[in-house]
């Protein structure tokens, strides 16, 4: 933490220098970035630790980052998000560059809306508040269980519950659904989400989403999912964005689930590589092979269980294992909160704890339907939070001037 606030003292004034933001392109490499920018490659990637060359891979298409200049247009620093909670800062301290890993600052705030149905819930979320995300994650959270295009009527309410996180003053990554109600013909249908990280229907059954299976059968886990945790003595944040499956060299890989091959070849980092596109925006990674099954290449089709490709350790990597990731709409997400399990009913003691926190949404979702909630836009106002010192947010660490007390 001290290095932390140091490198942060050598950083050029944010506020003396122009802020833009960017979005990162479609196919773009943490590589090709440098390059484009004129940053030096060897320190700023040649010569990072394994961990480190491994995350630039993770930059998400679509992300929107940071880049500061000087008034002479040189680049002092840079934030570019690798999910919710770790992000790369590029910094220039004198005619260096260097690269860390760091907590991003966010906020994450509890917010609601009710709307009636005009057109479809998909739309008219989208027309009431722009965003695609809160209309992705409301419709496929039921999509299982209710058919909207046969049972909804013009008039009929919904309502959402959610958690976003803020970034800069914007909102970022995948609002959380916590609970939803919409109305059909009448009748009022619910969904939760539970302490476990599933969604349970008003009776306390689990709402069938997407289910995998497991990459590699038998294997043993050896490292699991982490988005951020800070090393004790390598002084660094880290992240692992997957998880390992331990076994022997050659071991067949098989699709979690259905979909389509959108990346088949060799990585610096990862080895050789396979990418499968699903359903509902998911995205399934498996890493580190030693080689691919013959007749699998870019664009085939496989199906959920079919052979892949072969455990290895090829890129950077200590000993054969399948690092297996998991996305959903460019966001990072733990494989094993996903991974196939029947579909349960809650009893017992986990049914009493579910009905209390089912109760105490109903009270909420009513509260706001009787208030016609609407959607809060924005306060393009409100400062933006660069660093966090402590419990002061500053936006310039060599102007205090520039704080916002958290």
């Amino acid at each position: 933490m001290i290095r932390y606030l140091l490198i942060l003292l050598f950083t050029t004034s944010l506020f003396a220098t122009q802020v833009e933001t960017f979005r990162w392109g479609n196919g773009e490499t943490y590589l090709m970035f440098l390059e484009k920018n004129n940053l030096p490659l060897k320190p700023l990637y040649y010569n990072l630790d394994e961990d480190e060359q491994q995350l630039s891979e993770e930059i998400y298409s679509g992300v929107h980052y940071q880049i500061s200049r000087t008034k002479d247009g040189v680049i002092s620093q840079i934030f570019i998000p690798l999910n919710d909670e770790l992000q790369i800062h590029i910094y220039k301290n004198k005619e260096d560059y260097f690269f860390e890993t760091l907590p991003i600052i966010s906020e994450t705030r509890v917010e609601a809306f009710t709307l009636e149905i005009d057109h479809s819930p998909y739309l008219d979320i989208i027309r009431e508040t722009g965003s695609t995300k809160l209309a992705t994650i409301f419709v496929s959270s039921f999509k299982h269980s209710l058919n909207f295009k046969s049972d909804l009527r013009k008039g009929d309410k919904l309502a959402m519950i959610y958690e976003q996180k803020y970034r800069l003053g914007k909102p970022f990554s995948m609002p959380t659904l916590k609970a939803a109600m919409i109305e059909m013909r009448g009748k009022k249908r619910y969904i939760y989400l539970n302490d476990d990280g599933r969604f349970y229907n008003e009776d306390a059954s689990e709402v069938e989403g997407f289910l995998l299976g497991t990459p590699v059968r038998g294997a043993r886990i050896s490292s699991r999912f982490t988005k951020r945790r800070y090393h004790p003595i390598l002084k660094k944040y880290r992240a692992h964005l997957g998880v390992d499956y331990a076994a022997a060299r050659g071991t067949p890989i098989t699709a979690a689930g259905s979909g389509r091959v959108v990346f088949i070849g060799q990585t610096r980092g990862y080895g050789k590589l396979i990418k499968v596109q699903h359903n509902d925006g998911y995205l399934t990674l498996y890493a580190h092979q030693s080689s691919f099954r013959k007749g699998v290449k870019q664009g085939s089709y496989v199906k959920k269980g079919q052979i892949i490709g072969y455990v290895g350790s090829t890129g950077l990597s200590t000993g054969p294992h399948l690092h297996f990731g998991l996305y959903k709409n460019n966001q990072v997400i733990d494989p094993l909160r996903v991974v196939q399990i029947a579909t349960k009913k809650l009893t017992a003691k986990d049914k009493i704890a579910f009905l209390k926190l089912k109760s105490n949404y109903d009270e909420s979702i009513n509260l706001h339907i009787a208030n016609d909630t609407r959607y809060a836009k924005l306060n393009d106002s409100e400062p933006v939070c660069y660093f966090n010192n402590k419990k002061v947010c500053t936006q310039d660490k060599l102007n205090p001037n520039f704080t916002k007390n958290l």
